[in-house]
């Protein structure tokens, strides 16, 4: 898959209420970056299975339905097996029912078709004002 591929896959997995990724996208050494995770939560994750597992449970606790991922905007570079990837996700707080929005930046890496490497960066105030409720 291209990066382009695998970032409409991961975006069509948080858009259905899927984990982030599948086994079957990942290269057995991806490596996960969240350089802002809040206190508590990993900021780097190396392995497919840990990867999985902490996408698995992330998804089973969070209490927010992802409605859109919009104004996604793709930016090549120089490597054609990165992209940099800008989007806004929009979600519906499952206990209120309030709607709330948060920006990313992504920064996607494949290797021989795979996911080799996730960077994003999130807004980390909107997120927790989303998960206020």
């Amino acid at each position: 898959m291209t990066p382009h591929q695998i970032f409409d896959r991961m975006r069509a997995e948080w858009l259905s209420g899927a984990p982030t990724y599948d086994g079957a996208m990942l290269a057995d050494d991806v490596v996960t970056e969240l350089p802002f995770a809040p206190p508590g939560r990993p900021t780097r994750l190396e392995g497919k299975q840990a990867v999985i597992e902490l996408a698995r449970a992330g998804r089973a606790s969070f209490p927010v339905r992802f409605d859109d991922c919009r104004d996604v905007v793709i930016h090549e570079t120089a490597d054609p097996d990165v992209i940099i990837v800008e989007y806004e996700l929009v979600g519906t707080h499952t206990a209120t029912g309030v709607q709330s929005s948060a920006p990313f930046i992504g920064v996607l890496r494949t290797r021989d078709g795979l996911l080799a490497g996730w960077r994003e960066y999130q807004h980390t105030m909107a997120i927790a004002a989303a998960l206020a409720g």
